[in-house]
């Protein structure tokens, strides 16, 4: 089959607010601030997730004082960092409490920033908790709820002070980056759709958190064949065997079209996210080969970034 390349999605009109001219002088190339705080449990990695994969330079569990710092890094005539975004939480102790100051020292230098706060219900937080079995940064003898309860005193000016405040009960983490996409990262050319393909294997359990996901278990497998078993879908043997039947490129006349139409489409509304999942048995042989040869299909594409991530293939050779 011809190879063909995929058209280039059409952004969407838009683009960020105008920054006053003395604040954008201020702020050197650094474009966007945003600092997470809020409720232990109430979803910051996912969002700070959701900032990486927009392109934001990220540090997590940062404690205040250090928040001056690296902003000064930023602000400095050699830095190429242009949207950042810090967490800082009660994970930091007594350092923490110095928050609220450095925020409002940054302000009266005149350097924007966004203050983001999630929160979700009690009982969001225990469930939580409990499901991960992970002990709450500020739990006594071990009570979730007690550390909820003086977690919230903590945090109550904070939250008052926030310019975005989040409620994740009830949110699934598609929901939640969903949210942080339409109300704080920006939209128009500037920003890129950054799309993973992802291999993996079913017998490992299911993907998390995929937005789309394709079985690829009908092609031939290289599993059988014991010269190819330990080899995997990067080896040319390999992705010769498994397409030597002609289905892999029914499977591509198909799968391409579906891509292309689905990508400009979510380009245009401004998603800043994709993982497209691709399974097979093992994750190791099949599944490895497509998502490789996606990435590299798409990955020319000005208006996304692609990655990818073998998610099984070092797991032993079985039924792959």
């Amino acid at each position: 089959m011809a190879a063909s390349h995929p058209p280039e999605p059409k952004l969407a009109p838009g683009g960020e607010a105008p920054t006053g001219a003395g604040e954008q002088e201020a702020q050197g190339r650094l474009e966007d601030l945003i600092v997470i705080t809020g409720y232990s449990g109430a979803g910051k990695s996912t969002v700070m997730n959701a900032f990486e994969d927009a392109g934001y330079f990220c540090v997590d569990n940062l404690p205040p004082e250090m928040i001056r710092s690296l902003v000064d890094l930023f602000l400095h005539g050699g830095s190429k960092v242009r949207r950042a975004a810090v967490v800082s939480d009660v994970r930091g102790g007594a350092y923490f409490e110095a928050l609220l100051s450095v925020l409002e020292d940054l302000r009266a230098r005149g350097i924007a920033f966004r203050l983001l706060f999630l929160e979700a219900s009690e009982q969001a937080l225990v469930t939580r908790y409990k499901e991960t079995r992970r002990r709450h940064p500020l739990a006594r003898g071990g009570s979730v709820g007690a550390g909820v309860a003086a977690e919230r005193a903590l945090l109550a000016q904070l939250r008052e002070r926030a310019d975005v405040v989040i409620d994740t009960t009830g949110l699934s983490v598609a929901a939640l980056r969903e949210r942080i996409a339409e109300e704080l990262l920006p939209r128009g050319p500037q920003g890129r759709l950054a799309v993973t393909f992802m291999s993996f294997g079913y017998k490992h359990g299911p993907p998390r958190d995929e937005d789309l996901a394709f079985d690829v278990r009908f092609l031939p497998n290289p599993h059988y064949d014991p010269e190819l078993r330990e080899l995997t879908g990067l080896d040319r043997a390999v992705r010769e065997h498994i397409a030597r039947d002609g289905r892999l490129a029914e499977l591509y006349e198909r799968l391409h079209p579906l891509l292309d139409f689905l990508l400009a489409q979510y380009v245009s509304e401004g998603k800043s996210h994709l993982l497209i999942a691709i399974g097979c048995t093992g994750g190791r042989h099949r599944s490895v080969a497509i998502a490789e040869d996606l990435a590299r299909r798409y990955g020319d594409c000005s208006a996304l970034a692609v990655g990818i991530f073998h998610r099984d293939i070092e797991k032993p050779a079985a039924g792959s």
